[in-house]
């Protein structure tokens, strides 16, 4: 492969989100695009026991999500791509899960998730104009953009296809097959 057709793992998240649309990963990073404008004033990232955190939601909520840095790459991508009021929202998620997340037990944790994932549904259904999304579906959000898009998300949770065959329309699926992950360039 030459220089020309190889692109960044970031590179490929900003395409991909580019490409799959406010429905897929939310509006607020598809309609701010990455590198936000509030990103640059702000001061500090997260500290090594909150990406811990965001390691340990990530593989609650997707199994081998800690394996890839999920929290590293949760963290890096709020910080330059979420508005202020986005990134306040996960901060503060973090700061709420802080407190009781860490010590719970792997059923527990997984139980108070699925609450959270009903309470951001309720959320998001009456959210009003302006005010940021629920913390958890930003969390939801950035675990599976960040999980899809790793080596072993693409090669292991998916089917994978190195180079792009013919079009079939019609390939039988079994419920419970992967998913299929052919891409067009090599990430690196």
């Amino acid at each position: 492969m030459t220089a020309a057709t190889t692109i960044t793992r970031r590179e490929a998240v900003t395409r991909i989100a580019a490409i799959m649309g406010a429905v897929a990963i939310g509006s607020e990073l598809f309609l701010t695009g990455c590198r936000h404008p509030d990103a640059e004033r702000r001061t500090g990232d997260l500290s090594a026991q909150e990406v811990a955190l965001l390691d340990d939601v990530g593989e609650t909520t997707i199994p081998g999500a800690k394996a890839v840095g999920i929290g590293a790459f949760m963290a890096r991508m709020a910080k330059d791509c979420y508005d202020d009021a986005s990134w306040n929202a996960l901060r503060g998620g973090v700061d709420t899960l802080g407190k009781s997340f860490t010590g719970l037990a792997p059923a527990a944790r997984t139980e108070l998730l699925n609450k959270l994932d009903a309470e951001q549904r309720e959320h998001t259904k009456n959210r009003a104009a302006g005010e940021p999304p629920h913390y958890y579906r930003l969390m939801k959000e950035l675990t599976l953009i960040g999980y899809f898009t790793s080596e072993v998300g693409c090669t292991q949770a998916m089917r994978y296809v190195e180079s792009p065959g013919r079009y079939d329309g019609n390939v039988p699926y079994a419920k419970g097959d992967k998913a299929w992950f052919n891409p067009s360039r090599r990430i690196s």
